[in-house]
């Protein structure tokens, strides 16, 4: 009995070495079965290539993983999404996925900080015959969503909408993305379980980071869950996504 109490006490302690794993599963070991066994042998190959190259990156952390990636681009399908939204890109690995799963007609409004990062990945996007789809725009995304708000003809214009910015803006993007995705459509809160700090004592050792933005994610998570405008499902899926759909 001891031994295997020993044996899960060391499983969990493992510290997964994949690009962009930020499961919450206990066992390293179920979430490599699950990459290997349902997420790699489908990933595309130019998604591979992105996140092979972005692992050489310092901030790799930041990228999506690959079973979030998956996911959000069948959520795509199913959803028979056309017209999104990206507010975070990173090195474009997420932005990838719905570049691909999208129609050929299909658009995507990407907003980030930092081009030079974006640019990483853009050259395995425009080998992937995407880029067409892409609207990229530097510069934080508030400004751009407040313009949005004032011309009516962006109300209820998006079918999708993924957020994996600044989490101490998400109850600002929330309160005008509301008005901008459609009734029906759906918005995705990434990193709501932000590395399990949620439920964390307040003085258990944390990065400085985890511990600064630990109180905002717990304030979207209330907000979110208290909103009569949508409905919810929070999955334990990469670091935790929350999905809003839009009921009026």
């Amino acid at each position: 009995m001891a031994t295997n109490q020993t044996e899960q006490t060391n499983s969990q302690n493992m510290r997964h070495a994949e690009v962009g794993h930020k499961s919450l599963l206990q066992s390293d070991a179920l979430y490599q079965y699950i990459l290997e066994t349902s997420v790699y042998p489908r990933e595309p190959q130019a998604m591979k290539e992105l996140r092979e190259i972005t692992a050489n990156h310092p901030w790799n952390l930041m990228t999506t993983s690959a079973d979030e990636g998956q996911f959000l681009a069948m959520l795509l399908k199913l959803i028979n999404a056309k017209n999104t939204m990206e507010i975070g890109v990173f090195t474009g690995y997420s932005l990838l996925a719905t570049a691909l799963a999208l129609p050929e007609d299909g658009k995507i409004l990407a907003m980030d900080i930092n081009r030079e990062n974006y640019e990483i990945g853009l050259p395995v996007i425009q080998k992937a015959g995407v880029a067409h789809k892409i609207d990229f725009r530097e510069g934080p995304a508030l400004p751009v969503l407040d313009q949005m708000i004032e011309d009516v003809k962006y109300h209820g214009s998006f079918d999708f909408i993924f957020v994996d910015a600044d989490k101490d803006n998400y109850l600002n993007y929330h309160k005008r993305l509301i008005d901008l995705v459609k009734v029906g459509g759906v918005i995705g809160y990434d990193n709501t379980l932000w590395s399990g700090s949620v439920v964390a004592p307040p003085d258990a050792p944390m990065r400085k980071y985890v511990r600064y933005y630990r109180d905002f994610v717990m304030e979207l998570n209330k907000a979110l869950a208290a909103d009569p405008r949508i409905e919810i499902c929070q999955l334990p899926v990469g670091d935790g996504i929350t999905i809003c759909r839009r009921l009026s």
